[in-house]
């Protein structure tokens, strides 16, 4: 099937799937920078993540709108799933299962979590997608000559990125073989040692430090021997489990069940093209390795979003088996093509929820902003927004995220007074706030927004 037909199916079925994002999407806090185009503080991230591409385009001096950023997001998105399902699929590939590896990747829950910082990760996704496109036009060996630079390039907008180009790479690849995968791992393996001495170059010359090292803020137990990495290993744990969890959106039957149609996959894979089953096999095992590797040399948490080349290669091989399993009409490739449609129907609609879950913050904001439009003077937030209901459901993360939120409603300045105390007046008496969380008071000072979280057990009494 060609890419014009499956793009727009799948382009489609993104912009719908995130529907409830589309008009006014939600922006973690630290994304903002990227918004606002704000590289001085941004900068931080080049020394602590080494994410130089993600500087370069902060540095752009035009704004556009939060909505055109994040169709622009999910276009690339659309674009590299569907370049990669159709070389995938080959030349001859049948349309049915194009479109429906195309929209497996789409649904991918870390796709979804990452989309959160759009703003910033246009840039990094854009090297991505353009990858994908090219390999629907240029032969595998240009395709392989390519790979050094583009991993590079996409390393400094987001560490695992680079694990989407190898899995265009092995996609692309017709004539597999021993030889053929022994050079591919090694060709990306070193553009992946490339990438990192690039960036710790860099880092070197403009830092004076040759390295990432790892922000406090992440609470890193750095090993420096065996011993050192065998403290590490409950984060490890702790890191797959919640990868798990976040992948079953919390739900125990869902968790275990892409794991099992992966394994089954493998099965298939192995006794029909076992070749194929090496490949896919390969390509995912480096990329846990190198997670592996990070949470136990350094001791963090990885994301649940930094997984998304993991589902990606899932979709490929569960696709695939699919496929095999229905060149005959029998039972095996019925149930196939059935759980690969159950797969894309739940996460579509879990993920359409998910965007959902923000619309209360919005609300809150929304006529927070509005107060602030009738009113002059100085505004000043007292209290934690990340703590009351809308921002516990919108999974606020910072204290931050409120004056970035009003700022871009109405492009002023807020004052956060748990941050600069020494800025801002005397907090004004409340009297009994019973089960309001949101106060806005007036006075010659300025105004205030003065957040009081309800206690723990009457949030759980109004849920």
């Amino acid at each position: 099937m060609t890419l014009g037909p499956t793009l727009v199916v799948v382009l489609g079925a993104a912009l719908l799937m995130s529907a409830l994002n589309l008009m006014d999407p939600m922006i973690r806090h630290d994304d903002y920078p990227a918004f606002f185009g704000d590289a001085a503080a941004f900068w931080n991230k080049t020394l602590h993540e080494g994410r130089w591409l993600n500087y370069i385009w902060h540095l752009r001096e035009v704004v556009t709108p939060a909505w055109l950023n994040f169709v622009v997001y999910q276009g690339l998105w659309a674009v590299f799933v569907a370049s990669l399902a159709v070389v995938a699929s080959g030349p001859k590939g049948a349309t049915w299962f194009t479109i429906v590896l195309a929209l497996m990747m789409m649904v991918s829950p870390s796709a979804m979590l990452i989309s959160l910082w759009f703003n910033t990760l246009i840039p990094g996704l854009a090297v991505v997608a353009l990858f994908a496109f090219l390999a629907c036009r240029v032969t595998s060996a240009t395709l392989r000559g390519l790979l050094p630079l583009f991993v590079i390039a996409s390393f400094m907008a987001y560490t695992t990125y680079p694990l989407l180009l190898l899995a265009v790479c092995i996609a692309k690849t017709q004539d597999r073989s021993l030889r053929d995968l022994a050079g591919l791992m090694a060709l990306f393996c070193v553009s992946f040692v490339l990438a990192v001495l690039t960036v710790y170059a860099i880092n070197w010359q403009v830092h004076g430090v040759f390295g990432v090292p790892v922000a406090e803020w992440r609470e890193p137990t750095a090993a420096s021997g065996l011993a050192g990495m065998m403290e590490n290993l409950p984060k490890l744990l702790e890191t797959f489990q919640i990868i798990f969890h976040r992948n079953g959106f919390g739900f125990a039957p869902l968790i275990g069940f892409i794991p099992v149609l992966l394994i089954a996959a493998f099965f298939v894979l192995r006794r029909k093209a076992p070749m194929e089953a090496l490949y896919l096999l390969a390509g995912l095992s480096v990329g846990i390795a190198l997670v592996v590797v990070q949470v136990l040399k350094l001791g963090v948490l990885v994301p649940p979003r930094a997984f998304i080349f993991a589902w990606v290669f899932a979709a490929l091989t569960i696709v695939r088996a699919v496929q095999l399993l229905s060149v005959t009409d029998g039972l095996y490739g019925r149930l196939g093509r059935n759980a690969a449609l159950l797969v894309i129907g739940v996460y579509f609609i879990m993920i359409f929820l998910f965007y959902g879950e923000f619309r209360t913050w919005r609300a809150d904001t929304k006529a927070l902003a509005q107060e602030m439009s009738v009113m002059d003077g100085d505004v000043f937030v007292y209290g934690d927004p990340s703590q009351i209901t809308s921002g516990k459901d919108a999974g606020i993360q910072s204290r931050e995220a409120l004056p970035f939120r009003l700022k871009l409603l109405t492009g002023r300045d807020v004052i956060s007074c748990d941050t600069t105390p020494d800025l801002c007046p005397a907090q004004p008496e409340l009297g009994d706030t019973g089960e309001v969380e949101i106060h806005v008071r007036r006075s010659d000072a300025g105004t205030f927004l003065i957040f009081t979280p309800l206690p723990e057990d009457a949030d759980s009494d109004a849920l």
